[in-house]
């Protein structure tokens, strides 16, 4: 539910985020997300832990969708690949590092403990927001509603903020491919990460959540590590095409994610899920492998949501919020279903199913690359002359 209403809530953030500006949907977002954490924390039964949990979802995309748009008008597009890799790295290793700490806090104390941690950590952001981030928007549409009347208002912010102008992006074949492209990779994410009690325990003769934690560490230090690399390869993959042609085309970045995607990490997913299913290689192996895989996962991800910046400069906040709802959608039904398939055809047949995942989106993102562009002013001509 949580990943559901991350997905939806894009919706929202996207034409927020062009309609109010970068600055005022995330100090919102803050405030709210930090009151929501702690009505986490307070949770009197599991129905209102639901609501809350929810509630703090839907905040949250804020960040992911907002502040990736701040980074697009900062930085200049041969900067951006670099700029964006530091920003996943919390992104990415909150979720790889969270059980760990996660894992200590219910081995030692209340579950309640995970919840008033991130209510602290939530209200830091919000303090850092508030005093450090400037609004970063060129234009705000809601500058245009100056002198205009109540009903006027009202129809123009429906008309800015209809979630429709984030769905329609989708008409365009590239900006589909990049956001299901960006889902195989969530999707890989969340079906590696959720299972790892249920799948490593039983495995290595774990007992407690401390144990099966540490292995969150793998993965984790991978996103960190290849935070250093995979931004920095996009960028000068975009510098390669640029000298190349003499002009910068949008698309030549997401070559530099095909063979993270397409070879790199279904190859460790391959590895991964036959070694613990054959019951080969020990700890070290499957540790390995996530370690591996999350290095290659910043080498694919920056390219991705970058592409996304560059693509429609003007709309980047709608085209990006376009990209996580799919993703998320992903996300949830991977975080939901890993489990049930795992039991029913094991760890090394789900894993084979990923990696295949990830090769076809692979295959689709190197034929965006290379068509991309017409395919981008093949729509816009038939948009032009529809008007």
């Amino acid at each position: 539910m949580y990943m559901l209403f991350m997905g939806v809530s894009a919706l929202i953030y996207g034409p927020l985020g062009t309609t109010y500006g970068r600055r005022y949907p995330l100090v919102v977002a803050c405030i709210t997300f930090t009151a929501f954490s702690a009505g986490n924390a307070l949770a009197p039964n599991l129905a209102a832990f639901f609501v809350f949990r929810i509630l703090t979802a839907i905040q949250g995309t804020c960040f992911l969708i907002v502040g990736a748009t701040v980074l697009g008008d900062i930085y200049r597009p041969v900067e951006r690949g670099t700029a964006y890799g530091w920003f996943l790295s919390g992104t990415l290793i909150g979720p790889a590092l969270g059980p760990f700490f996660g894992g200590v806090i219910v081995t030692y104390a209340s579950w309640r403990g995970i919840f008033w941690l991130q209510t602290a950590l939530a209200g830091a952001s919000g303090l850092g927001v508030f005093f450090f981030v400037p609004e970063t928007i060129h234009k705000k549409r809601s500058d245009e509603l100056k002198g205009l009347s109540r009903k006027e208002k009202a129809r123009k912010i429906w008309h800015w903020v209809n979630p429709w102008h984030v769905v329609v992006h989708f008409r365009y074949p590239n900006i589909l491919v990049v956001g299901l492209a960006a889902s195989s990779l969530v999707w890989n994410m969340y079906s590696l990460l959720t299972p790892i009690r249920a799948v490593l325990n039983p495995r290595f003769g774990l007992e407690s959540p401390l144990q099966s934690g540490l292995f969150y560490i793998a993965p984790g230090a991978g996103y960190l590590v290849g935070t250093f690399g995979g931004g920095r390869w996009a960028d000068h993959v975009v510098k390669k095409y640029i000298r190349k042609r003499g002009s910068r085309v949008p698309e030549d970045r997401l070559r530099s994610c095909v063979i993270a995607m397409g070879v790199v990490i279904p190859g460790c997913m391959l590895i991964y899920g036959w070694s613990i299913q054959k019951r080969v290689g020990g700890i070290p192996l499957p540790v390995i492998c996530m370690f591996v895989q999350g290095v290659a996962q910043l080498f694919c991800f920056p390219s991705l949501n970058t592409y996304c910046l560059d693509v429609m400069q003007k709309r980047s906040s709608e085209v990006m919020a376009g990209n996580y709802v799919i993703r998320y959608i992903f996300a949830a039904a991977g975080s939901a279903t890993c489990l049930p398939i795992i039991e029913r055809i094991g760890i090394g047949w789900f894993s084979t199913i990923s990696a295949l995942f990830l090769v076809v989106m692979a295959v689709a993102t190197w034929m965006t690359a290379q068509y991309g562009s017409s395919w981008r002013e093949r729509i816009d001509k038939d948009s032009s002359e529809e008007e």
